[in-house]
């Protein structure tokens, strides 16, 4: 207490090796945080057995790093519908119409879901509805909307878009909740009115949030899109798949090198972008 009191004392403060001694004494919560992730581990890995890598799996392993060392350079250039650049095309404009339609969808559900401007009644039934979303995963989702749609491209526009919804509203209700409401206070005290105190008070501050998080969501959306080709929703995903089945690993190489490509070149854009934003 006396070590205390001194340190509030600006006559005679504390020295560093004082203050060091009078350091809260915490090991004990430290030791319990240790055992209980230590618990953990060790219960977690109970269910989880290893035999060993599958009779096939050094073949396959093998074949998809030769193929990356020597891709098929005519299937890599091919400006048909069956060449890499069409695929890669079609995977990234699946991942551009489900991020646009999901991110615009996302606005009034975050405005509905957020209990700074709406009663905590109607926002939980909103936020309980977003976390239904985010809970089916992208693939489930993906074979739920091919019974409806069929296999093809606009079942990946479908599926991008419900599943960009749910994390893209987590996201922006955070952006919501972070404004200053301190700026709509002078506003309203200047005689603004509420179009006016949403397009110069609150807009400005949440604009710049909002096209950080569909730009982000735009990088794992492709992503995605080439998982959901896998089940027949369009992308390069389906011919990925089949050449794999088929040991093609030529072929497998030209595709997975122009996802390399294509990636390196959003998450080029997308940096840039967002740290534009960041920035002002």
């Amino acid at each position: 207490m006396a070590k205390t009191k001194s340190l509030l004392n600006a006559d005679h403060p504390l020295s560093i090796e004082e203050a060091y001694e009078s350091r809260p004494r915490l090991w004990w919560m430290y030791t319990i945080v240790v055992l209980i992730v230590a618990a953990l581990l060790g219960w977690s890995g109970t269910s989880i057995s290893y035999h060993g890598l599958a009779s096939k799996g050094m073949t396959i392993a093998q074949g998809i790093g030769y193929g990356l060392i020597h891709p098929d350079v005519n299937l890599l250039f091919n400006l048909t519908n069956e060449g890499v650049p069409y695929q890669l095309l079609q995977t990234v404009a699946i991942a551009v119409l489900g991020t646009i339609i999901g991110g615009i969808l996302a606005i009034p559900f975050s405005f509905l879901a957020c209990d700074k401007i709406v009663p905590k009644p109607v926002a939980l039934i909103f936020r309980t509805v977003i976390l239904g979303i985010r809970t089916i995963p992208s693939l489930v989702w993906a074979l739920v909307w091919i019974r409806v749609t069929g296999p093809n491209a606009f079942c990946g526009v479908v599926t991008e878009s419900v599943c960009s919804i749910g994390m893209i509203c987590k996201m922006y209700i955070t952006a919501i909740e972070d404004i200053d409401t301190k700026i709509l206070e002078s506003l309203d005290a200047a005689g603004c009115n509420g179009f006016q105190k949403i397009r110069y008070g609150m807009l400005p501050q949440i604009i710049p949030n909002f096209i950080s998080t569909v730009i982000y969501r735009f990088d794992i959306n492709v992503k995605d899109a080439t998982t959901l080709g896998i089940v027949g929703a369009g992308g390069i995903g389906a011919a990925l798949i089949q050449c794999m089945n088929s040991s093609r690993w030529s072929m497998v190489g030209a595709y997975l090198a122009g996802m390399i490509v294509l990636m390196i070149l959003i998450e080029l854009f997308s940096t840039r972008v967002r740290a534009k934003l960041a920035r002002g």
